[in-house]
């Protein structure tokens, strides 16, 4: 089975770790949207866990340094504007940790 760009990312993003909580940022959901534009370049919209994460600025160019090494270079990170809950997290992300 191939892998499409997305997938291919998505994988790669599992990678970034947010350090405050030790999950990646993709179980976390803070991952909101992928896409690629006619030369293949990712534009990644994440979210962070709290609006005045201190680890935000590392996250992000974190999420770029891996889109970057996916599609080759000139990759985007944009933030949404969506506060980050719980509920955003992949099913059974978290329970290791006692967090739910």
């Amino acid at each position: 089975m191939i892998a499409t760009k997305d997938e291919e990312l998505l994988e790669a993003l599992r990678s970034v770790i947010d350090p405050e909580i030790g999950l990646n940022i993709v179980e976390l959901g803070l991952i909101r949207n992928l896409e690629f534009d006619e030369d293949e370049k990712a534009k990644v919209t994440m979210i962070l866990t709290t609006p005045f994460c201190p680890y935000g600025p590392q996250l992000i160019q974190q999420v770029k340094l891996t889109a970057d090494s996916v599609t080759g270079g000139g990759s985007i990170v944009e933030m949404g504007t969506e506060l980050w809950d719980p509920s955003m997290m992949e099913e059974g992300a978290g329970g290791d940790w006692g967090l739910f």
